[in-house]
């Protein structure tokens, strides 16, 4: 449910950025992008920000054909796991959570691949891969449904393209802070100094932040539809909670990290279950 925390976002601080322009995206400025959601035990009030990220933002139709190419790629490099009764769990709780969601009719495509990996992820289009690993970590089905309503919220909250828009966006500020200095007196050295605050700042101000409401809106998305869907969502607490307990040692405070904390999702998530009347956790 979530990305492996990289932080791509800029491509060197001495030298102009580049900035794709929409109509223009090609596969290798995309894909790392696409990974919206994944959920790894290693990773741990923005409306200027979501206008300019909606505004940045690729189509549908420019990032979905990026993504199939990038989940065939994916699907021929990385085994497919011959577990039936594995598969069959996703096959069962995949479509329900869709149906929830109000887009049955997508595209869907749930692919267990076999890795002992505890991760999913999402690509547009409605291509979800749930790792092996992380399908049996989980206690129950209605855990599945946490990890399934939570990826399948990325897609429907578009959360790949605004991040992609939120990355063009800042780097587009970045490009014109690196124009104006220079007009100025000061060395090279310390316009490179200074862009590269500027860029760590952008980074852990904003990129970081946004991602991580991302993440949120997902959870929170993700709990209506296994609500809808008649999952217990008292199960996505528990899932992260226990999925905090694994993680505990080695993890990157929530402040670098493009994932909420376990304990910050676990809080979250009991105040919407409680606060939505959906039950009482």
């Amino acid at each position: 449910m979530c990305q492996h925390d990289k932080l791509e976002i800029m491509e060197g601080s001495g030298s102009a950025i580049a900035i794709a322009k929409p109509g223009t995206l090609h596969r290798r400025d995309v894909v790392r992008g696409l990974w919206t959601g994944s959920m790894v035990l290693a990773a741990g009030g923005l409306a200027g920000c979501e206008s300019a990220a909606e505004f940045f933002a690729p189509s549908d139709a420019e990032l979905v054909p990026m993504a199939a190419e990038a989940w065939a790629q994916t699907k021929t490099e990385t085994p497919i796991s011959k577990d039936a009764a594995a598969n069959r769990r996703l096959q069962s709780v995949g479509p329900k959570i869709a149906l929830a969601a109000g887009r049955p009719n997508d595209d869907w495509e749930f692919v267990v691949f076999d890795t002992e990996e505890k991760n999913a992820f999402v690509l547009p289009g409605g291509k979800v891969g749930f790792y092996k690993g992380l399908l049996d970590f989980t206690d129950n089905d209605d855990q599945v449904a946490a990890v399934l309503g939570h990826e399948v919220a990325h897609v429907t909250r578009r959360h790949a393209a605004l991040r992609y828009g939120q990355q063009q966006a800042t780097s587009l500020g970045l490009s014109l802070g690196q124009m104006a200095l220079g007009g100025t007196r000061m060395t090279e050295g310390q316009k490179d100094a200074l862009m590269a605050v500027m860029g760590a700042g952008a980074t852990v101000g904003i990129i970081l932040p946004f991602s991580r409401d991302n993440e949120s809106e997902a959870d929170k998305f993700g709990v209506d539809y296994m609500h809808s869907a008649g999952y217990d969502v008292r199960e996505a607490v528990h899932l992260w909670e226990k999925m905090g307990a694994a993680s505990s040692s080695g993890r990157q405070p929530e402040w670098l990290s493009t994932h909420p904390d376990p304990a910050t999702r676990v809080q979250d998530l009991r105040g919407y279950i409680n606060n939505h009347g959906y039950a009482t956790i």
